[in-house]
């Protein structure tokens, strides 16, 4: 029994027989069932499982963040103290100190009306006795320390100046201003590019580390869990199915379940080793050659010449591309890779004829983009579809999931009746494999990755020429994101629309993609067929960004990583 006790307190998180149920118009629906685990200081544990498993629904009841309609049963205690029916003055000392979260989607977890420094800075006063000076100069070097470029300088930016990944980088610096014993991470790399990815996993190591914080990592990114977990815990239906040792669970799965998602993992293929340090072994698996598709033919899509951007003016501008030139034809998957902050995610918006270039010319469906407007520019952009990397900013959270669907349909296609457009709805969803009964319910009633399905849904609802996707499967489970991808190259057969693909996955681009335009601070680094590319990549950029890829193999993965940090060949 004194064993026993002693392990409990050394337990930074203990959670035993923990049940969620939440209340909905339509009846009581149980999140999570009789879930057990914990976290000793120091090590990481990981939760897995698809989304609606219940994993997120676990972290949230960790930090007290349950919504109102939510009902907790079991016990879930924290360095001691008990979260499930404490007050929220009690929870509130907690938050922030003792425990931090870092949640899966930055565009909410950030004031837009606040500068990231100032934002920082207020977590830090809220838990400690510092001035306003003390507080401003440690949230510049917390900004340093996750990554961010120019720290001093960014302090002073809102974020949505900010690229997804730099959002993400903000809110992971928020939560570990003060040093917490617990860090429970929601999907916290999910808007990172690779490279960025791996300084985040070695920034979060280190301080489990040398403070000895305990880390729950909610992910859905198997290479991730190889990378940085201790132990993984496996959810299904609200249930842990399997858990163990990272070794154990990934490399000698016991559940069906559990080896149906390690299969559904895409996993770059290389041929040669990518940095030149690194041996072949490490490098990744092994390659699988395959044939390069045929170039599509006819007129351009999309085409971009020549373009460049500038945000700002003064010695504060930034040059966000510079003399960029990519194409696009029907039939066609294009993916553009490279760094947070590199200019896909821009490049992409000029496509849209959200942002004006400062220089060049933009042709969309052969027509010059920046000479068409007014009613002729509307029917031009109809037919394009667009999936943002952000689900909940894309959907209005005051509308159903139908009528979040059937939007473009009211605007481009008025003379659908409503019981038409119902039914395109319904079809849609179905087709992005969803219930079409969800279309009843509002988008913050679903889990990220439903959310991000209905974003698909949307953007395809007008049958486009032109898929604009930014990071589509960013949001999805290993299994989910290989059926919306199927989903995507599915129709893509059958209507023969063209799709500009953004993504910081290269495995999915080697897949998904037939070319693929690599960028690096704001210019076209390298670009070509995908397989070519990525393969036998001839820039030193794209080798690094290939060796930052894990891979869902802990022992691999270790061997890698100490490969890239000693520069040591075996």
């Amino acid at each position: 029994m004194k064993e026993t006790e002693e392990l409990k307190v050394a337990n930074i998180l203990e959670v035993e027989d923990l049940g969620v149920t939440f209340g909905t118009d339509t009846g009581d629906v149980p999140a999570v069932r009789e879930v057990s685990l914990h976290v000793r200081p120091g090590e990481t544990l990981a939760l897995v499982g698809e989304s609606g498993s219940g994993k997120s629904t676990v972290a949230l009841a960790a930090m007290g963040l349950l919504p109102s309609n939510a009902r907790a049963s079991g016990r879930v205690s924290v360095d001691g103290t008990q979260v499930v029916g404490a007050g929220e003055a009690e929870l509130a000392r907690l938050r922030g100190r003792t425990a931090s979260m870092v949640f899966q989607e930055p565009a909410t977890a950030l004031d837009p009306l606040t500068r990231v420094g100032a934002q920082i800075a207020e977590v830090v006063r809220n838990h400690r006795s510092v001035s306003r000076a003390e507080a401003a100069r440690e949230a510049v070097e917390l900004l340093r320390r996750v990554g961010i470029p120019e720290p001093e300088r960014r302090a002073s930016a809102f974020p949505f100046q900010l690229s997804g990944g730099q959002r993400q980088r903000v809110v992971i610096a928020m939560a570990i201003a003060n040093s917490p014993g617990l860090l429970i991470a929601d999907e916290p790399t999910t808007a990172l590019d690779v490279t960025v990815q791996a300084e985040i996993l070695d920034l979060l190591r280190a301080l489990a580390a040398d403070s000895g914080t305990g880390v729950l990592l909610v992910t859905h990114n198997m290479g991730v869990v190889a990378d940085f977990a201790d132990r993984v815990a496996v959810m299904l239906n609200g249930e842990v199915v399997e858990s163990g040792s990272v070794e154990q669970v990934l490399l000698h799965p016991e559940h069906e379940y559990t080896q149906r998602l390690l299969e559904a993992v895409p996993r770059l293929e290389v041929e040669a080793p990518v940095v030149e340090s690194v041996p072949r072994e490490v490098a990744g698996e092994p390659v699988v050659e395959k044939a390069e598709p045929a170039t599509p033919e006819g007129e351009a899509v999309v085409e971009l010449r020549g373009v460049s951007v500038r945000f700002g003016r003064g010695p504060g501008a930034v040059q966000a591309l510079q003399e960029v030139s990519l194409t696009v034809r029907p039939g066609e998957t294009v993916g553009l890779v490279g760094e947070s902050g590199s200019g896909k995610s821009t490049a992409a918006r000029v496509a849209l004829g959200l942002v004006a270039p400062a220089g060049g010319t933009v042709s969309l469906f052969g027509r010059e983009l920046g000479r068409t407007r007014g009613r002729a520019r509307r029917a031009l952009l109809s037919g394009v579809g667009v999936v943002l990397q952000d689900p909940v900013a894309s959907l209005d959270a005051r509308m159903s999931v139908g009528e979040c669907v059937a939007e473009p349909l009211r605007m481009h296609r008025r003379g659908l009746s409503a019981a038409e457009r119902r039914a395109r709805v319904a079809e849609v969803l179905e087709r992005v494999r969803l219930p079409r009964e969800l279309a009843g319910r509002g988008p913050r009633e679903l889990s990220g990755g439903q959310r991000q399905r209905v974003s698909l849904a949307r953007a395809l609802v007008l049958e486009p020429r032109l898929l604009v996707a930014d990071e589509p499967t960013s949001a999805l489970d290993v299994s989910v994101q290989r059926t919306v991808l199927e989903v995507i190259a599915e129709l893509q057969g059958e209507l023969g629309f063209a799709c500009l693909f953004v993504s910081h996955d290269l495995a999915v681009v080697q897949q998904f993609a037939q070319r693929v335009v690599v960028m690096r601070a704001g210019q076209v680094e390298e670009q070509g067929p995908t397989m070519t590319t990525l393969l036998r990549p001839e820039t030193e950029y794209t080798r690094r960004l290939i060796a930052a890829v894990p891979v869902p193999d802990p022992v691999m993965q270790r061997r890698r990583r100490e490969a890239l940090r000693t520069g040591v060949t075996a």
